[in-house]
């Protein structure tokens, strides 16, 4: 009785929770954000934006190492208008697709395989892990060395900035396949490629798109290194010649699109796990 006392005391007659058990509810270790998410998301972008507003206004800092938010938006609204935006955009998203595409297509089939044989773990994964330590922006001059000063070199550079992790991850998500399904797999009479293709594959799949959406914001870093080779256009491109001239909004304006095509992609590839993958949703 006492118990059922104190849960109606802590109710409004609607038979609503108490604030204090929206404040636990809202702050539960995992738990979702309830009717506030947006809220909260929205407060992730704006509270950044305002500390960034009110330093730029404090005059603490001078206009040309930061500039407020308003003149960086103007600067992007006259490079959308004016000065060859959309080219810049086309050519630094297809130098990122082409090497991205590329990589993902090599990792995916050497990542499973390295999951799920253990000689080829052996095999592969000691190159992989020496490789990916170097950082992509030595192999510069080997690059321009073997493949010029054309868009194959930047293609290279967004290659093996995230081809090797994507392997090792690949490979992790792969190995995370319970032992029990491919026991009961085999129980049942399952052929090694029965296996790979009805059991491994579909189990890793959520893990391995996860992947490829954390890999792709990788790519997207990669760019501004891979331009800095003989461009002449691009984002990243436009980033550099904006740093030569001093023209800070607009190396602020170049960063900010770079991060929101980043953003979009992310999240298209979450609305694609979510409706390919439901089961796989932790909450």
């Amino acid at each position: 009785m006492s118990v059922m006392k104190k849960y109606l005391s802590s109710t409004t007659n609607t038979g609503k929770p108490s604030a204090q058990q929206a404040r636990k509810r809202l702050w539960a270790v995992r738990g979702g954000p309830g009717n506030h998410e947006f809220l909260v998301r929205c407060l992730g972008f704006m509270i950044p934006l305002a500390i960034w507003w009110a330093a730029s206004l404090s005059g603490l800092i001078p206009e040309t190492f930061l500039p407020d938010p308003p003149k960086v938006l103007k600067r992007l609204l006259l490079w959308i208008s004016d000065e060859g935006f959309g080219q810049d955009f086309w050519i630094s998203f297809v130098r990122v697709s082409s090497g991205f595409l590329l990589a993902a297509v090599l990792a995916l089939p050497i990542g499973v395989l390295a999951g799920t044989f253990r000689r080829v773990q052996i095999f592969i994964e000691p190159l992989m892990d020496f490789i990916r330590y170097m950082p992509a922006v030595a192999f510069v001059p080997l690059v321009l060395l073997w493949c010029g000063v054309g868009e194959a070199s930047k293609i290279a550079l967004i290659f093996i900035g995230t081809f090797f992790q994507m392997v090792l991850m690949m490979a992790g998500n792969v190995r995370q396949v319970p032992m029990a399904q491919i026991e009961a797999a085999q129980t049942m009479g399952a052929t090694r490629r029965e296996l790979l293709f009805k059991v491994i594959l579909p189990s890793a799949a959520p893990a391995l798109l996860d992947t490829i959406r954390v890999t792709l914001g990788w790519a997207w870093t990669y760019l501004v290194v891979a331009e800095l080779v003989a461009a002449n256009e691009g984002l990243g491109y436009a980033i550099l010649r904006a740093q030569r001239f001093l023209l800070t909004d607009k190396i602020f304006a170049g960063i900010l699109v770079i991060g929101l095509i980043g953003l979009i992609q992310d999240q298209l590839l979450r609305a694609i796990y979510r409706k390919r993958f439901p089961y796989a949703q932790s909450n």
